[in-house]
Parts: structure tokens; sequence; C-alpha cells
């Protein structure tokens, strides 16, 4: 195994462990699948269903039920999509982006007293961690695909 590989293995776990941490210790209402959904939409803008299907790596009818759970709640809303008239756009509503902000706060005051701990020093690593992350997915986002790394569908 390479530096880089570990350092990526490393990187993807420690992240991941980080955020299930945080979502398994706070307490919101929203279902943790719908919360994902959400956040996805605050990232990607108006969606089509097989598009946050395929970025959220679950299946189309999965991913249709659970949105019709978050319109039904008031949480999105669909609309037509500009480019093609048989299809529609899923994007978020005000109540659909208070209820992820609602999420956000949980999972941070969870993590807060965490940070709370940290000297000066520390804080600061992990604010050049931050940093450097948004680097690397600033990186990931503008290096194409190839077939040796295929993403999902490969």
């Amino acid at each position: 195994m390479t530096e880089t590989t570990t350092l990526g293995n490393d990187l993807l776990r420690s992240a991941a462990r980080l955020s299930r941490w945080a979502s398994r210790h706070a307490s919101f209402d929203v279902p943790f699948a719908q919360a994902r959904l959400l956040a996805l939409l605050d990232e990607l803008g108006p969606s089509r269903v097989s598009a946050l299907a395929a970025a959220d790596h679950s299946s189309q009818p999965t991913t249709t039920t659970q949105l019709q759970r978050l319109e039904a709640s008031g949480w999105v809303h669909r609309g037509a999509d500009p480019d093609d008239a048989r299809a529609s756009l899923v994007s978020l509503s005000d109540e659909g982006r208070a209820a992820l902000e609602d999420v956000r706060r949980a999972r941070l005051a969870v993590l807060s007293p965490a940070l709370d701990r940290l000297d000066g020093r520390a804080l600061e690593r992990v604010r050049i961690a931050i940093d450097v992350m948004d680097e690397l997915l600033a990186a990931a986002a503008a290096t194409p695909l190839t077939p040796s790394h295929p993403g999902k569908d490969g």
C-alpha cells in the first residue's frame, strides 16, 4: 500500500467516523436518510431524482420514497426541469432549509464540547485541516474520473 493510499483511507475513515458519531449522539427529528437528502439538495441545488439517487448511492425507487416523505413534510418541492419538460427538479423549500439547519445545529451541539476542550494550537490545527480538506475537495471535483477510477458506476 502506498503512503497516499494509506493517507486517503485514513482521511475518509476519520471524516466518516466523525460524521457518524455526531449524528448518532445528536438529537433531531428528521430521519437520517431524509437529513442526508436535504444535505445533498443543499449541496447540489435543484436536482432530478435520478441524480439524487446516484449521489446518495441508492436506488431511484428508494430515493423517490424518501422524497415523497420530504415533500409531505413541506421540506422540498418539485418544479419543471427547464431542459426537459418530461422531468422535474426537486429543490429545498424554506422549511426544508430550516429543518436541515436544525440537524446541523444538533450535530454541532454534540461536537462543541469536544472542540471547547481543545487548546488554541489544537484549534488552529483543526482550522488548517478544514482548509486542506476544502482544497482536497476542490481538487477532487476538478479531477475527471478515469476508467481506473470510475466512481460508483464503473
